[in-house]
C-alpha cells in the first residue's frame, strides 16, 4: 500500500470513529434526560431501594429550576386546621425556610426550635409578610393541628411560622424534593423517636435560589441569610462598605466548654443574663451535685421519664419544654461545667467593684 492510500484510510478511520462517538454520547444523553423526565412520586422507594444512591442528586438535575413541574403541589394543614397547597400556598414566589420536625422529639427537635425563634425575632415584623417561615412535621399519625398549636404555644412564636401536618408519604416526598431526605435513618427508634434530617432549607422560589444550612449555625447568620441574601441585599441599599484589615476585630479562640455552651446551650440559657427559653445557668455549680449534673447534661429525657422532681418543678416553669438529648459525652459534660464555672467567677469579679 502506498502512502496516499494509507493515508486516507487512517483519514476515513478517524472520521468513522468521531461520527460514532458523537452519535453514541446523543443516544446516552437522551436515555439520561428520558430517565430524568420519569421521576414521579415512586421517588422515596427508589431511594429506599438503594440507599447508597445520593437521592437529590440522582433524582434530580442539578439546573432544573424548582418551579410548579418540579414541586407536587400537596396538601398540607396548618395548626390552625387550614388547608393549604404545597406549592401554590407555601412556597410560590416567596422567601422561606423549612425544616422537618416532631412533637414527641428528645433529641435536636427542640433546640432547632429554639434557634428559628431567635432568627424570627431577629427578623421582626418581617415574618408573615416578605419572609415566610415553616415547620413540617415528619410524625402525622401524632401531631395533629392541635398538637403543633400547643407546641408553637410552648415557645411563644406568633404570626409569620406555620406548622403544617398532612399525609405521612407526602411529606415524605416532599423531603426527598427539598433535598432533606436520607433512606438509610431508622424512623423507628424506641420511645416513639425518628431519626430524621435535621437540615433546614431556606429558598427564594422566584429567583431559583436555595441553600441548605445547619441549625448549630449562629442565629445572625441565619437571619442574614434569609433577610439579606436572598433578597439580594436590596434591603441593605446594596451597600458595600470596606473596611482597612487592620482596622478588623481579631479572631476569637473559643475553649472546648465555650464551644458547646455556644453550640449546644445559649439559644436556650445564659450564663448570669437571665432567664431565657430554660433557666439562667448562674449558680448552678453550687446548686446541684456535679453527679447530678453531669447527668442531666448527657440524658435528661431518662431524668424526664424518672419524674426527677427537681426537673419536674422546672418543666413547670418554663412552659413545659423538655431539655434535649444533644449526645455529649462525659468529657464534654465535665468541660461545659468548667466553662460555666468559670463564668460565674468572671460575672462575680465583675460585681466587685461595683459593691465597693
Amino acid at each position: 500500500m502506498n502512502y496516499y492510500k494509507k493515508h486516507n484510510l487512517i483519514k476515513y478511520l478517524l472520521i468513522s470513529i468521531t461520527c460514532s462517538a458523537a452519535l453514541l454520547s446523543q443516544n446516552l444523553h437522551a436515555l439520561s434526560e428520558q430517565k430524568e423526565a420519569t421521576t414521579t412520586k415512586t421517588d422515596v422507594q427508589r431511594v429506599k431501594a438503594d440507599p447508597s444512591k445520593k437521592s437529590e442528586k440522582r433524582i434530580r438535575k442539578q439546573h432544573t429550576p424548582h418551579g410548579k413541574d418540579y414541586f407536587p403541589n400537596y396538601e398540607l394543614i396548618t395548626e390552625e386546621g387550614k388547608k393549604v397547597k404545597f406549592f401554590d400556598d407555601i412556597i410560590k414566589d416567596k422567601v422561606f425556610s423549612i425544616n422537618f420536625i416532631f412533637t414527641n422529639c428528645q433529641n435536636i427537635c427542640p433546640l432547632e426550635t429554639a434557634r428559628l425563634k431567635e432568627v424570627y425575632q431577629q427578623l421582626g415584623d418581617r415574618v408573615g409578610k416578605d419572609i415566610f417561615m415553616y415547620s413540617i412535621t415528619v410524625d402525622p399519625k401524632r401531631d395533629t393541628p392541635e398538637v403543633l398549636k400547643a407546641y408553637k404555644k410552648k415557645f411563644n412564636i406568633g404570626k409569620g411560622w406555620t406548622f403544617l401536618t398532612g399525609k405521612k408519604e407526602d411529606i415524605d416526598e416532599l423531603r426527598v424534593k427539598l433535598g432533606l431526605y436520607i433512606a438509610d435513618l431508622n424512623e423507628s427508634l424506641p420511645d416513639g423517636q425518628i431519626d430524621h434530617n435535621i437540615s433546614l432549607i431556606m429558598g427564594n422560589q422566584k429567583t431559583g435560589q436555595w441553600m441548605k444550612r445547619s441549625p448549630y449555625e449562629s442565629s445572625q447568620v441565619l437571619s442574614t441569610m434569609l433577610g439579606d441574601w436572598l433578597f439580594n441585599w436590596k434591603h441593605t441599599g446594596n451597600k458595600v462598605v470596606n473596611t482597612d484589615y487592620k482596622n478588623s476585630a481579631g479572631i476569637t479562640t473559643y475553649s472546648d466548654g465555650e464551644y458547646i455552651f455556644r453550640t449546644r446551650c445559649l439559644t436556650c440559657h445564659t450564663i448570669g443574663g437571665g432567664d431565657g427559653i430554660g433557666p439562667d445557668l448562674h449558680g448552678v455549680i453550687a446548686k446541684r451535685e456535679r453527679k447530678w449534673l453531669q447527668r442531666w447534661i448527657m440524658t435528661p429525657n431518662e431524668m424526664i421519664k424518672e419524674k426527677d422532681p427537681i426537673i419536674m418543678a422546672m418543666k413547670k416553669k418554663y412552659n413545659d419544654i423538655d431539655m434535649p438529648n444533644l449526645k455529649i459525652n462525659i468529657e464534654d459534660a465535665d468541660k461545659l461545667i468548667e466553662y460555666i464555672q468559670l463564668i460565674e467567677k468572671e460575672n462575680i469579679a465583675k460585681l466587685e467593684p461595683a459593691k465597693q
